[in-house]
């Protein structure tokens, strides 16, 4: 009898969609050849490409690009949801920027979602208890991206960091499903307490530019915080809280912010 394989590609449409547009790019640009040979072509799987980005973007003379390389694949194979997320951020990356034309431009050319990838391994290493190394993870991702997100933050799936420079989040955050953050968002405390301090931000959150959001304070579903607000109280859902200190102005005006972008107030 026969022996029927199934090619694994055919069961990841994002991961096949990267592949074809990396394909188109290489014809169409073809000095990149090489960066995208060794990127994406090379590899068999979604996992092996993220591993060989994130150790090629965070290997430096203190932590050797191999080393990294291994503590990444092992984070793949011992936990699929870091798997699953990276396909979620790469798909909403891929629906809400307008400036996003192909599925693999996030993986190759995006810093907010690749240092999301990144904090994703250091999660798993800080979960595993190796809390050494997934503070290396997180000073290596600061100094590579300027985004500085705290290894024990707990972080959902469909993430959109636009621009993603000057992004902080800390230790004891929370964010929800399918939410979306532009630059210089802070997620913060607002003391030296060491104990739950940060801000708990719920699904499909749409969080403006240069936003702070302080202390430990909900943010609800589906609701928006305009960009430059400095975020004190609890927010509640489907609302949308703007100012200094912020306050509720208006509904959200959408039953999914984070998706639409819409970052416009209209009474």
């Amino acid at each position: 009898m026969a022996e029927t394989r199934t090619n694994l590609t055919d069961l990841d449409p994002v991961w096949t969609q990267i592949r074809a547009e990396a394909e188109d790019a290489v014809q169409e640009e073809p000095l990149l050849g090489g960066l995208i040979h060794s990127s994406i072509l090379h590899h068999e799987t979604i996992e092996a490409a993220l591993a060989y980005r994130t150790a090629v973007k965070l290997a430096s003379a203190e932590m050797s690009e191999q080393l990294i390389r291994e503590i990444a694949d092992a984070a793949y194979r011992a936990d699929p949801e870091i798997s699953l997320a990276a396909r979620a951020d790469m798909v909403a990356v891929r629906e809400r920027d307008p400036a996003c034309h192909r599925f693999f431009q996030p993986l190759m050319f995006f810093k907010g979602y690749q240092a999301l990838q990144a904090y994703r391994i250091g999660h798993w290493l800080w979960s595993e208890g190796r809390r050494d190394m997934a503070y290396f993870f997180q000073m290596r991702v600061s100094e590579t991206f300027g985004v500085d997100i705290h290894p024990a933050a707990r972080i959902g799936k469909g993430i959109m960091i636009d621009h993603a420079h000057s992004i902080v989040i800390g230790e004891t955050a929370v964010v929800g499903d399918n939410v979306s953050m532009l630059h210089s968002v802070t997620l913060g405390g607002t003391g030296k307490e060491e104990e739950d301090r940060h801000p708990k931000i719920g699904n499909g959150v749409l969080i403006g530019a240069g936003a702070k959001v302080l202390g430990n304070i909900r943010v609800g579903d589906c609701s928006r915080v305009a960009a430059g607000s400095v975020v004190l109280q609890e927010v509640p859902c489907k609302s949308t809280v703007a100012g200094v200190p912020a306050k509720v102005v208006g509904e959200a005006g959408c039953s999914q912010p984070s998706i639409s972008m819409d970052q416009l107030f209209r009474k």
